[in-house]
């Protein structure tokens, strides 16, 4: 049973706390590693160097839009295929441990599971600006 009272609490914790994970990932990106050297990490990949600024962006945006509640039901949504391209692309042959050498995908499996769930559970509880009714999403 959901309770209709605190469960719009619950998805505006949720928000926060995936707000905050975002922040610190993509500045992390920018100010400690650098665009430089994060775009040298990406061509190791074999993805394009000009991907690291627009993922650093995407995180950024994303993390506002989630902290304010500017449609973030939708954003949520959106940021998982980010999530699941890192498991993809990065951890996934590390193993499922994150503690793993270069990280397992544990961690971003989760991180895309919140996503998910914040995408069911709505905007949440103080948001600016409201995302469609999920039915009309769908």
């Amino acid at each position: 049973m959901i309770d209709i009272d605190t469960a719009p609490y619950g998805a505006l914790l949720l928000r926060l706390c995936l707000a905050a994970m975002f922040t610190a990932h993509a500045l992390l990106k920018w100010r400690v590693f650098t665009i430089p050297v994060e775009a040298t990490f990406f061509r190791s990949l074999g993805l394009p160097g000009w991907l690291a600024p627009v993922t650093i962006a995407a995180e950024l945006t994303g993390a506002g839009c989630l902290l304010l509640g500017i449609w973030a039901r939708c954003v949520a949504l959106l940021l998982v295929p980010l999530m699941l391209g890192t498991i993809v692309t990065v951890h996934g042959k590390n193993g499922w441990l994150f503690t793993n050498k270069d990280g397992g995908w544990e961690y971003p499996a989760f991180w895309a599971a919140a996503l998910l769930v914040q995408f069911l559970l709505g905007d949440g509880a103080w948001a600016l600006i409201r995302s469609p009714a999920l039915r009309t999403l769908l």
